[in-house]
């Protein structure tokens, strides 16, 4: 099942779309990778939608990508004695320990590495940022603040700390025990949420090693400020919209989204948008024109992926969003300004980053057009040089033979890449033979097109693309 498109599309599964029927109609609209959000959902929840996306597998021929998205942390203010409260602005407000049931003036918040990491002038975010707390004095167990946006604060609602690096890890308790679950299962992705320093995304690995790749959900403002140094170490990007739209001004978030995209496309990192790209069609059959110009955007932008998350998870027309996400992407990707956008925002890579596969994917790159190639056929065995192709954006697809179906499956997420597991090569010849063979049997090529091919010599050794052969089907 070929795209005719290269951006790719990830959607959640949830209540609305669990059962292997809908599933199979999400991949046939066009999902290229499932998200299973471990904040919702028991292990057999998991387990019976990882089975079925795996036998979707088998019986389309098609590498499947599952992202397995961790909770993190989550800190929420305590109870009320008699239900919610209202506070209002200018009003003192305590946050302690005590776990006793609160009311107007104090409520317990039972996280005491937010108190040890507060100062003076410190803000409090609570409620997905509704209502705003100022610190005026804080101590190891308790802060008074004074309320500056105040409104109604019901029991056990999120607090956000922004603008402080928080002194807790990325991975709780419960974290662990889905990651081993979802490490068990064969997970492809892990989407790594809270992270605030590029240590965050180290721990991950040493638990996760080269299991999975990492996805390192950008949510907190203090991992905006080590952006480079997170996307050299992760594998791959999320811009987590919704936690950034709470702890920055909301005029900020499309600006560091661009950023975000710009830098994962220099380090050559594929990166998802996500979070309210088709909100409204939770509940509507159509998105908002907006809506529909914010996915636009990321796709002109150059982002490997767009993520839909509730539209598909829990709303009434799962199938629906993922239709009109297809058809926004193709819709953007035919327009001649397209083109013209990813190539003006081409970015050399890093000097670090240059060697045979730099100067192989280069020069396809400029050679595509002069041939008018149909596609550019990338032998790999860790998913390296698809990765390093990708990167150039070439005009032409990336049809990726691997000899791993654990690689083909973490390259279903990657920009322009069409993944197919198949036999490794023995030499040029045979390699020449089966790439032909393979672009046409995808529908990339008919008999007489031009293909380019990569590969590396010796063959099947890792790290040694140094190879471009241009052939004829």
């Amino acid at each position: 099942m070929r795209r005719n498109r290269n951006a790719k599309i990830v959607a959640t599964l949830g209540p609305a779309s669990s059962d292997k029927d809908t599933i199979r109609r999400l991949f046939e609209a066009g999902v290229d990778v499932f998200r299973l959000n471990f904040s919702h959902g028991t292990a057999a929840d998991h387990r019976a939608r990882f089975a079925i996306l795996r036998e979707l597998e088998r019986e389309t021929g098609r590498p499947i990508g599952i992202l397995a998205d961790l909770q993190g942390p989550k800190l929420r203010v305590g109870t009320f004695a008699d239900g919610a409260v209202t506070l209002a602005e200018s009003q003192p407000f305590r946050l302690d320990l005590d776990p006793t049931p609160g009311d107007s003036q104090r409520v317990g918040l039972p996280h005491p590495e937010i108190f040890a990491a507060l100062e003076p002038g410190a803000e409090l975010l609570l409620d997905d940022g509704r209502l705003r707390l100022v610190v005026e004095h804080s101590g190891a167990d308790f802060a008074e603040t004074r309320v500056a946006v105040g409104g109604k604060l019901s029991e056990r609602k999120g607090v956000n700390v922004p603008g402080v690096v928080l002194p807790i890890t990325a991975l709780t308790t419960k974290d662990r025990r889905d990651l081993e679950l979802a490490l068990e299962l064969g997970a492809d992705w892990i989407a790594l949420s809270f992270v605030q320093r590029p240590e965050d995304v180290s721990e991950a690995r040493s638990l996760i090693g080269e299991r999975a790749a990492i996805v390192a959900k950008l949510e907190k403002p203090s991992a905006v400020e080590r952006l480079d140094e997170i996307v050299m170490l992760a594998d791959a990007l999320m811009v987590a919209r919704g936690d950034l739209g709470v702890e920055l001004p909301a005029e900020r978030v499309p600006g560091i989204q661009k950023r975000i995209v710009r830098s994962c496309r220099r380090l050559g990192k594929p990166v998802i948008v996500a979070t309210q790209m088709l909100e409204s069609m939770v509940a509507s059959p159509v998105p908002t024109r907006a809506e529909a110009s914010d996915v636009a955007t990321a796709i002109y932008d150059g982002a490997d992926a767009v993520m839909l998350s509730a539209e598909s998870a829990a709303g009434a027309y799962p199938v629906e969003a993922v239709d009109m996400m297809n058809r926004l992407i193709s819709e953007v990707e035919a327009d001649p300004q397209y083109r013209q956008l990813i190539e003006a925002s081409h970015d050399t890579a890093p000097a670090d980053a240059a060697g045979p596969t730099e100067a192989v994917c280069r020069a396809v790159r400029h050679a595509v057009p002069l041939l008018h190639a149909g596609a550019i056929v990338c032998y790999t065995n860790s998913g390296h040089t698809s990765l390093r192709i990708a990167r150039e954006r070439p005009e032409a697809s990336v049809l990726s033979l691997t000899p791993h179906l654990s690689v083909a499956r973490r390259l279903a997420l990657v920009w322009g890449v069409h993944s197919v597991h198949t036999d490794d090569v023995a030499d040029v010849d045979q390699m020449t033979e089966v790439a032909c063979s393979v672009a046409k049997r995808e529908g990339f090529a008919q008999a007489g097109a031009t293909i380019v091919a990569i590969a590396g010599m010796p063959f099947g050794s890792p790290g040694t693309t140094n190879l471009m052969r241009i052939a004829t089907v």
